[in-house]
């Protein structure tokens, strides 16, 4: 598929999916909103992609929704679900809304957040399973300064990751805040200068492609995400579930292996 409004490209089995507007900020259109959910699939679907990585072209990460298509937003719009893929039975709904898709997708998701990240452009950031940032980046939930409410899903996820006070806070006011600040209430898990924030995160992504089973990240990343709807006797008999299947994998043999023969170990995700 030709991609109108991202760029993407896989390496060293890491893909990148970049916005692509960097003369607007990277703000959000219909477009990119169809050009990522099919790139986040398509990686998905790669058996050699091991981590995804979402990042911005120029001085933002994402500014937020473009004015011009804002402005011009039929309301019946947020209702329509013409542009969603088919309901499946055997996935959680939750997990199926328009932009939070991001947790049924069984690969890690780093936000690399290069610069700006405000309004919409959040909301995919805080979607993401770690989020590495610029120390020079600013963030912002800008809706109530638009006479907007907090929208796709936010409302949900960012006090599950900052706390339900900083929640109110950053959603109330819709006022900037700095990189040092994202760090201390847990928005971000790492900051680097600008000219290191790439080296830094591909570092990290790399390590996890390289040195870690993907069955078992997929399934990491799953039980964490279910934990919001379970007691912890739930969790508790489904990581039994889960540990079964592990022991019988390919990849636990591999894991083994490689550290009783103290090499890198090959696995197949199996």
């Amino acid at each position: 598929m030709g991609y109108e409004h991202i760029l993407y490209e896989v390496s060293e089995k890491i893909a990148t999916i970049t916005l692509n507007r960097p003369d607007r900020m990277n703000a959000w259109t219909p477009v990119m909103e169809r050009d990522v959910r099919h790139a986040m699939e398509a990686a998905a679907a790669d058996d050699g992609v091991r981590v995804i990585v979402l990042t911005g072209a120029g001085r933002a990460f994402c500014a937020g929704a473009d004015m011009d298509v804002l402005k011009g937003l039929d309301p019946d719009d947020i209702r329509r679900a013409s542009s969603l893929p088919s309901f499946d039975m055997n996935r959680r709904p939750d997990w199926q809304t328009r932009y939070g898709y991001y947790p049924a997708i069984g690969k890690p998701i780093i936000g690399m957040l290069n610069g700006a990240t405000a309004g919409i452009g959040l909301v995919h950031a805080l979607y993401c399973d770690l989020r590495f940032a610029a120390d020079s980046a600013v963030f912002t939930t800008a809706f109530s300064r638009r006479g907007l409410i907090a929208e796709h899903g936010i409302s949900w996820m960012l006090p599950r990751i900052v706390g339900h006070a900083n929640a109110l806070d950053l959603l109330l006011s819709a006022r900037r805040v700095s990189s040092e600040e994202a760090l201390r209430i847990g928005l971000v898990n790492r900051l680097c200068p600008p000219e290191q924030l790439r080296e830094q995160t591909y570092a990290y992504a790399r390590d996890l492609a390289d040195f870690v089973s993907p069955s078992a990240m997929a399934v990491i990343k799953r039980q964490l995400y279910e934990v919001p709807f379970q007691s912890l006797a739930e969790a508790t008999i489904e990581a039994n579930r889960e540990m079964m299947v592990a022991l019988n994998g390919s990849d636990f043999r591999e894991g083994v292996a490689s550290f009783m023969e103290k090499r890198p170990p090959r696995f197949s995700g199996k």
